[in-house]
Formats: C-alpha cells, sequence, structure tokens
C-alpha cells in the first residue's frame, strides 16, 4: 500500500457511460478516424463567429468536479471579464457532453483527463486542455461488509468510464492486492481471485449498491459522500490518498477556439481560475451554490451531502479509522488548483497504457507520454491567469510550477 513512484518533468447525476453510450462514442471515434478532416471541420463549422464576443456555451455533469465551470457561471465570473454566459447544460452521460462538444453545441466543457486523449487522438477531433478542474475528489465506495481490497475477490465492482482516472486507480489497487481484473457478462461465474469491472452510471451506482448487485463502486463526488450519508456503503480508500493531488477532470476547449479566438479563450480561463482560488475560502458557499436548494439548481444534491465533500469537516475521522494511510500529505477531500502538470499527463498516459481498457485502443499504445503532455495540453493561457491572482502561491503551488508526480497504490 506505500510503494511509491516518483516521476519528474520540467514544466453524475448521471454522468456515467452504458454500454449503448460506449457504443456510440466508439461510433463516433470510428467515423472520424475514416474521415477526419470532414468530421472536424463539419463540427467547427457549427461553432459560432469568429470574433471575441462569442457567448461561453457551458456544458457540464453535476458532479464536484464541474464546480468551477458553475461557480463562474452562478457568481457571474465570465460576465467581469467582459464575456456573454449562456445558462450552463446539464448533460447525463459522457458521451452526450462530447457529441455536443463535437458538434459546437457548447464550447467549454469539463471532461476526464483520460478521456480528452480520446478525443483527440481516438476521435482526432482538435481539442485542448487549458486548464485543470480540481485536484482528488473521488473515493471507492464499498458495501459495509467489505473490509479490505482482498474482500472484492469474486465480486463486481462499478467504474464510471474506462477512460478514466478511475479505472486506472482501482486497478492499480486491485493488482497490486493481488486480484485479477475481468470483465465479463452477468451471467459468467466471476473467479474468487476475480474483480468483475461494470460501467454504470453514477446516479445508479449508490441504489446498486444498496441492493448488492455490485460490491462497490469508485466515482467523483458526491456519490461516495451520498452512500455515506444514506447509510449503504463507506469509503475504503480516497482517490487522493493514492495519487497525491491528481486530477480527475481538466477544461476542454476546441482548437478553433484557441486558434480563431485567444482572447475569448484567456477570459474563460481567467474566470475559472478566479472561480477555484474563490471556491478554495468559501467551501460553505460553494455548495450551497451547486445543491439542488439554490435558484440556479445546477445539482440535484442536497446541501448536507455537498457539505460533506467540499467542507472536510470529519476528515480526522477517515484518519482516525485509517482509511486515510498518508496523513503527512496534508490534503482535502477534494480541492482545487488550475495548474496543468505535465508529469501528470505523462504518468496518466504511460498508466492507461498499462491498465484494462475496453473498446478500440490501436490510438493508445501508439502514444509517446512526453509528446501528449505537449501537445494535449495548452498552459499559456492558465500561466497567465494564475499570474494575474497572485501568481502560484495562490493556491499553494512551487513558484517554478513543477512538480513529482507521487503514487502510493
Amino acid at each position: 500500500m506505500n510503494d511509491k513512484v516518483h516521476i519528474c518533468a520540467a514544466s453524475d447525476c448521471d454522468c456515467g457511460m452504458s454500454r449503448r453510450d460506449f457504443l456510440r462514442v466508439s461510433a463516433l471515434s470510428t467515423a472520424s478516424i475514416a474521415a477526419p478532416l470532414l468530421f472536424a471541420g463539419d463540427a467547427m463549422a457549427q461553432q459560432g463567429p469568429k470574433g471575441d464576443d462569442q457567448p461561453v456555451k457551458i456544458g457540464y455533469l453535476p458532479i464536484t468536479d464541474a464546480t468551477p465551470l458553475l461557480v463562474a457561471h452562478g457568481r457571474k465570473l465570465f460576465e467581469a471579464e467582459g464575456l456573454q454566459a449562456e445558462a450552463p447544460r446539464l448533460f447525463r452521460s459522457w458521451a452526450q457532453i462530447i457529441e455536443a462538444f463535437v458538434s459546437g453545441q457548447v464550447n467549454v466543457i469539463h471532461l476526464l483527463s483520460p478521456a480528452t486523449m480520446s478525443v483527440r487522438y481516438g476521435a482526432k477531433f482538435p481539442a485542448k486542455v487549458v486548464a485543470w478542474n480540481h485536484i482528488n475528489g473521488s473515493a471507492l465506495t464499498v458495501a459495509k461488509d467489505i473490509n479490505k481490497v482482498t474482500d472484492l475477490g469474486g465480486r463486481s465492482v462499478a467504474i464510471p468510464f474506462w477512460y478514466s482516472i478511475h479505472n486506472v486507480l482501482l486497478q492499480q489497487i486491485l493488482t497490486r492486492n493481488g486480484l485479477t481484473v475481468v470483465s465479463k457478462g452477468r451471467e459468467t461465474a466471476i473467479g474468487p481471485k476475480e474483480v468483475n469491472l461494470v460501467v454504470l452510471a453514477p446516479a445508479e451506482m449508490v441504489s446498486a449498491l444498496a441492493s448488492k448487485s455490485i460490491a462497490g463502486f469508485i466515482v467523483a463526488e458526491p456519490f461516495n459522500a451520498l452512500a455515506e450519508t444514506n447509510g449503504v456503503g463507506k469509503i475504503l480508500r480516497f482517490s487522493g490518498d493514492a495519487w497525491k493531488n491528481h486530477a480527475c477532470c481538466v477544461t476542454f476547449l476546441s482548437e478553433r477556439d484557441i486558434s480563431t479566438r485567444p482572447e475569448w479563450a484567456q477570459r474563460v480561463t481567467n474566470a475559472i481560475v478566479k472561480a477555484q482560488l474563490w471556491t478554495r475560502s468559501n467551501q460553505i458557499d460553494t455548495a450551497r451554490l451547486l445543491s439542488s436548494s439554490d435558484s440556479h439548481r445546477y445539482t440535484p444534491h442536497a446541501l448536507q451531502v455537498l457539505s460533506k465533500v467540499l467542507t472536510v469537516t470529519d476528515y480526522a475521522e477517515y484518519e482516525k479509522s485509517g482509511v486515510i494511510v498518508h496523513k503527512d500529505w496534508n490534503q482535502r477531500r477534494i480541492d482545487f488548483q488550475p495548474f496543468p502538470f505535465p508529469s501528470y499527463t505523462e504518468q496518466m498516459v504511460r498508466a492507461l497504457q498499462q491498465v484494462r481498457v475496453e473498446g478500440d485502443t490501436s490510438f493508445l499504445h501508439k502514444l509517446d507520454p512526453a509528446f501528449v503532455a505537449k501537445d494535449l495540453v495548452d498552459d499559456r493561457f492558465v500561466r497567465k491567469a494564475i499570474a494575474a491572482v497572485g501568481g502560484p502561491a495562490a493556491f499553494g503551488l512551487s513558484a517554478n510550477l513543477m512538480r513529482s508526480e507521487t503514487l502510493a497504490i
């Protein structure tokens, strides 16, 4: 559990993917690979005028990973940057949000960091990561009779998406504990040393755990907190306690918007960075803004559940119970900092190449981690935005914006 890997570098709601959604994205990828220029051109043609007056059209899933986008909208930070912002559009699956993005229905989205690779290199849609949305904010939640990782042998565990850090970390944790990852149909027997991974919409995870159709799930908040609050599950491991300060979701913009509207892209990024800085010091107000009781109705989640995630009032209890292994990391359950470290992107590529991912992965195994870190991410805008709010120190980051990745699976 305490093996560490250091890699140095320079520089829900219904937010899961059903089998039908997976096939839709696979079909999208296949079509675009067959005719990438036509696909990209048709999609970009729908993305509006070339001027900086294009409205901000947010696409999001109602999970805490979307917090910066929603806070920026709710606090009118886009307007403060001289932009117009439409009401954010809530989507029910990753497939839907990807389709809306490539067709130009929305132009600012948060997306699972590994999924951005699938869009750019699998589906060949030209888009780039411009900032991180958050750090940590996910957990492995299990049934109450599960007390250690090996108890998951012979059982099924849900993930929200194959291209996700959730899938990567879960597989690493299972393998480290001598278990074999499989993906079997419902009628197929699961061996005592096997763990069957199933893709499930997060909104279904808590009820599936309660009905004992799965033994656990790993997903973004607040579904882990919801399972705890409802008394149907418990946290076995926080994702941030396995990969220190990792990113699950990132802000994704099309290359067309970046190249033809650089000032627009800068202003969008400015608003998102300012939203993250405000959120860090206003957790309970953020929970209220995102809750179902707020007039914006951004998410269907109760204030109690969101507060459990954002205010970290009970983190000491997890330390006492042993759920938190690395007390010296001094982390929050979820936190916010926008800089996209190249070391993380490189490690993400390597990790994804080593775990089970269903679908056509031919593109994945051809990727060079160092190339992806430079090609997938455009950090020009976020660097300027961070400098404008007090520099890296405002987010507790080193002045040179460098770090080493720390994994302790």
